[in-house]
């Protein structure tokens, strides 16, 4: 918005010609965002708190130290969106088609956590709206923004399926990590639209299931959306007629660096964030969070072409969710549990394992696993 308002000003007060670079408004972005959720953060979490008195915001699937949360509120999601939404508003170039797709991609996931946490409060219990009808929201959710951004308006017709529209070139093909992509560069035709989907949906509720210690969730969040920053601006940005992305022998993306200034944003509302949801906690993420968080990391994962890095990139995020699906898949057959208890974390608390002992070394291991998304740039 400021964009868009000052600097075609800039001819008259020279100032403000810094926003036509991204660099400049990527910055501002962040650091909008950091100071909105610290100014914000006492007054939203005081609010939360009286209206929902009297609930209980800890899961029923958690150990029994968990009880002595209770009271704790919830729904703090609500200011990372609202700080991240305003920042990048302000400084994003709003014609651009990506950042449309992530903000209202990340809006409406929250949208959808919100729908299951107000059940939650209103109800008194911990279950909330069904997971078939999350499933079904958000895919929808994503066919409208993938027609409606993501698909080439040069759309062709593929022969087997009359009805799909398919995208562009670009948004078919796969870049594979540590893979140069002239020499493989595989199309999925017309399944890249469900795997696309499944990318999304797989990290949203894969954030979710990450969003159970104090801090654990926003950690990696964080540490993923400064590793998007960098694939995002070397995919989009030329200097002097300069491209990075094609010295690095990744996918040109025009138009991408300015998905950065969104993920500056997201850095700055999550650091503010974590600022008041560090152990211990004054108060929880919620749905409204979790669902949106993944969302915005998924689709970001599509945007800039890493869906598959993005298995490395959030490694942390997928260990949580085999640890479910394992453990889900050992009872129903054998009877036995693999974990103490799932999502892993909780399996790391019943063997004694302090619950910040836990979150730092997650957020490590996160870190780790972003370098090493970062090496597969350079080591094509």
């Amino acid at each position: 918005m400021l964009y868009h308002l000052l600097y075609p000003l800039a001819g008259h007060f020279s100032p403000f010609n810094v926003l036509r670079y991204p660099s400049f408004r990527i910055i501002a972005a962040g650091f909008t965002a950091l100071v909105l959720g610290l100014l914000l953060g006492p007054t939203f979490i005081e609010r939360m708190r009286v209206i929902q008195y009297g609930s209980s915001n800890v899961r029923e699937d958690t150990p029994e130290s968990h009880k002595k949360k209770t009271g704790t509120p919830s729904m703090g999601g609500a200011l990372i969106l609202f700080s991240l939404a305003v920042a990048t508003l302000l400084f994003a170039d709003l014609t651009n088609r990506y950042v449309w797709s992530v903000l209202l991609t990340t809006l409406a996931f929250g949208g959808i956590g919100f729908w299951d946490d107000y059940l939650k409060l209103s109800k008194r219990n911990s279950k909330g709206l069904a997971g078939k009808k999350k499933l079904v929201w958000q895919t929808l959710v994503l066919l409208a923004i993938y027609y409606l951004f993501l698909s080439d308006l040069n759309f062709h017709l593929d022969p087997g399926f009359p009805w799909l529209r398919v995208g562009s070139y670009q948004d078919l093909h796969l870049s594979l990590p540590f893979v140069p992509a002239r020499y493989f560069d595989p199309s999925l035709g017309w399944v890249y639209l469900p795997f696309m989907v499944f990318v999304i949906l797989a990290t949203s509720h894969a954030v979710n299931l990450t969003d159970g210690l104090d801090g654990l969730a926003i950690g990696p969040t964080i540490v993923s959306a400064s590793t998007f920053l960098i694939l995002a601006y070397v995919a989009g940005t030329t200097i002097g007629g300069f491209s990075i992305a094609t010295y690095l022998r990744i996918p040109v993306i025009p138009g991408a660096a300015e998905l950065g200034v969104f993920c500056s944003a997201l850095i700055g509302a999550g650091i503010a964030f974590l600022w008041y949801n560090t152990y211990p906690a004054s108060v929880f993420m919620g749905d409204v969070g979790s669902l949106a968080l993944g969302g915005a990391l998924g689709t970001l994962a599509v945007v800039t072409k890493n869906e598959v890095s993005s298995a490395i990139l959030h490694g942390v995020f997928l260990v949580e969710t085999i640890s479910v699906i394992v453990q889900v898949t050992s009872y129903r057959y054998t009877g036995k549990r693999v974990f103490r208890m799932a999502p892993i974390h909780h399996h790391f608390e019943l063997k004694g394992w302090a619950e910040p002992k836990i979150i730092v070394r997650f957020w490590i291991m996160s870190i780790m696993l972003a370098l090493v998304a970062l090496a597969s740039l350079k080591l094509r």
